[in-house]
């Protein structure tokens, strides 16, 4: 079983639209979509929910009222003003249990509390694990390393010879938790200058961890100059480039019929993300 993740230095530069259209052209894959702060995998391949659970991100302060003999200590010595008139706000209660130790009264606990969900699904294009973080919550690369492990177990169990895996964007812990022992990255980048730079970098990430990557400039007619400065940069490091999609208005009218560009008359693009896999996928048997 191999594992394949997409991933992109940037928010917005096409990941998830790839990695729907390789869902339904891959015969026998899992999905995961790890981008957990701000999944929209979910928006294309419409899944139908079959089992979900809690997500405990970190602890919470709460304080018993019959053993509290309302000191204000805690209060005192709160530095995130979580605690106020002897209840805790969880929001703005960091877990760091300062009040626990503190209190003389032994009147503070600390409880689990949930940061999220995450799910088992059926789609048209197979069997997706994916999840949902709280607003404000962290610990986002805990729920990405859940979702992996998941989606993974549910491979072996059902046979499937690939997961692919839709990562967060950027370079911080969730895409390090996206990365850590797949066999292969694709990285999603754009012809401008911020581009080119999140490139290196998440290039740089994943070549720490010593993961192959490959990479597929999205829109790369929209600035031929950039695309140029990125495949130079790209053969200086010996990164491939596969995949060049062109841009096009129909990717758009494919996504709010919440289809694939594989799955809509979206012409050159679905022709080259066609491609794309096909060069992906012999990469991947390789590894």
């Amino acid at each position: 079983m191999k594992q394949l993740t997409i991933i992109s230095g940037k928010g917005g530069t096409g990941k998830t639209t790839v990695t729907a259209a390789f869902s339904l052209l891959a015969p026998n894959a899992v999905l995961a979509d790890t981008d957990v702060d701000a999944a929209d995998l979910h928006l294309i391949l419409e899944p139908e929910i079959k089992h979900q659970e809690p997500y405990s991100g970190g602890l919470c302060a709460e304080i018993d009222p019959a053993a509290c003999t309302s000191c204000g200590l805690c209060a005192t010595l709160c530095r995130f003003s979580a605690i106020s008139e002897c209840r805790v706000d969880p929001v703005s209660c960091e877990g760091c249990r300062l009040c626990l130790y503190a209190c003389p009264e032994q009147a503070v606990t600390m409880q689990e509390k949930q940061s999220g969900t995450w799910f088992v699904s059926t789609t048209r294009a197979g069997s997706m694990v994916h999840a949902k973080l709280g607003i404000a919550e962290d610990n986002s690369g805990k729920l990405v390393n859940i979702v992996r492990q998941k989606a993974k177990s549910l491979a072996e169990e059902n046979g499937n010879s690939l997961v692919i895996i839709d990562g967060p964007p950027g370079i911080g812990c969730p895409v390090i938790a996206a990365i850590t022992a797949t066999d292969m990255v694709l990285v999603v980048t754009e012809p401008t200058l911020s581009g080119l730079h999140d490139l290196e970098r998440v290039l740089e990430t994943a070549g720490h961890f010593s993961v192959p990557a490959m990479v597929c400039i999205n829109k790369y007619d929209i600035n031929p100059n950039n695309t140029a400065r990125i495949e130079q940069y790209c053969d200086e490091h010996q990164v491939r480039v596969v995949g060049k999609i062109p841009y096009d208005k129909t990717v758009t009218a494919a996504m709010i019929h919440k289809k694939a560009v594989t799955e809509y008359d979206c012409g050159r693009v679905a022709e080259e993300v066609r491609a794309m896999w096909k060069q992906v996928s012999a990469a991947l048997l390789d590894q």
